[in-house]
């Protein structure tokens, strides 16, 4: 690991939820505490927002699930905000990678198979697909994580 890499961990580990979040929907122009965030979801989020967090966890597990492919094209062909609702989608949908990012300390193979493996906790649906449900959803898929973090079976 050169400097630069050693820095950009620093940096990534040191920022807060809202600037993990950001960067994951392709907001790093944007300097964004809670507040910030929360004005940018709620006014819409760009369509890049969906593309980025499909670079991430992959596009086929946001455009369908959670933005619908016309939407989002209508979106960029417009140059408009994707809605409050897709857009709180997103954002929600972000919340859970970030936390299973920091639970498995970043490790991208081992996050994946967490969100794609069917959990009892979660009534047999796969952590993927609790948070695609919606807002509840996606903080029980939170709250799963906080509880093994803390030591707790799961």
């Amino acid at each position: 690991m050169n400097a630069n890499d050693m820095a950009g961990k620093v940096q990534a580990e040191s920022a807060g939820q809202p600037a993990r979040i950001g960067e994951m929907l392709g907001l790093n122009a944007i300097a964004l505490d809670d507040v910030g965030l929360a004005r940018v979801v709620v006014l819409g989020l760009p369509a890049s927002a969906a593309e980025a967090l499909g670079r991430v966890i992959g596009r086929a597990q946001v455009v369908g699930p959670l933005i619908p492919e016309a939407t989002l094209r209508r979106a960029r062909r417009e140059r408009k905000a994707l809605s409050r609702e897709m857009s709180g989608r997103l954002y929600e949908l972000s919340r859970v990678v970030d936390a299973a990012n920091r639970s498995f300390g970043d490790d991208r193979a081992a996050v994946d198979r967490f969100l794609a493996r069917p959990h009892p906790l979660l009534d047999g649906m796969t952590p993927l697909a609790m948070a695609q449900s919606g807002s509840a959803g996606a903080q029980a898929v939170i709250n799963l994580i906080r509880r093994a973090d803390a030591g707790v079976a799961v």
